[in-house]
């Protein structure tokens, strides 16, 4: 069954100190694996200097994914995958951008520095939370699709697509503890004339 989570709506940075090592620590949203990987690239390639570029991702219910770019085995990247996840966060992608100060860590420190880059970060976002949905297709006649494509942009549901064939079909993105009352809204809209088919399961802002 799916679960609401947080994500991001933009870019947020925040920097933090261990022994004079400097975390720079960017946190983005990424709805895929590509957008995640090409937020890092974009970060690696502005700070190439740096000690280290740690990363994190999580995608959806079943992707996590951590890198500990040369620090010791799962003191960067599994931490900053925990601090994401422990705090209910989705479909975001972390870089924690090291600049040693010449001091050592410790395997513990080093958790430690990268979990909280992460955790401080996000207590500075404004996280946006994304509720279980269906994608709703809504097939009217030519003659009805005018008005019910203005009324639905109208509406507080998302339309995701239009396709024009034999018939008019909208693809609108609706909460599932809103599905039940969009169909029988869809059906006085049309006197019935609607054919609602629910789609693929799927995430919307609440």
């Amino acid at each position: 069954m799916p679960a609401p989570y947080l994500t991001l709506k933009t870019v947020v940075e925040h920097e933090t100190e261990a022994r004079r090592s400097r975390f720079l620590c960017a946190l983005a949203p990424a709805r895929t694996v590509g957008e995640a990987a090409a937020f890092i690239a974009e970060r690696r390639r502005e700070h190439a200097d740096a000690t280290h570029n740690c990363t994190a991702y999580v995608i959806g219910e079943r992707v996590q994914k951590g890198d500990d770019d040369g620090e010791p085995g799962g003191t960067a990247g599994t931490p900053m995958v925990q601090a994401l996840v422990g705090r209910g966060f989705s479909d975001v992608v972390a870089v924690v951008t090291r600049y040693f100060g010449g001091t050592l860590l410790g395997a513990g420190g080093l958790v430690r520095a990268y979990g909280s880059a992460v955790t401080e970060t996000l207590d500075r976002a404004e996280p946006v939370r994304m509720v279980p949905a269906r994608l709703v297709r809504v097939a009217v006649a030519h003659d009805q699709a005018g008005r019910v494509e203005n009324d639905l942009r109208a509406s507080r549901h998302a339309v995701r697509e239009v396709a024009y064939a034999g018939e008019v079909t909208f693809a609108v993105a609706v909460g599932d503890d809103e599905v039940a009352t969009f169909t029988d809204w869809v059906a006085t809209l049309t006197a019935g004339r609607a054919r609602v088919d629910l789609g693929d399961a799927l995430h919307v802002p609440a």
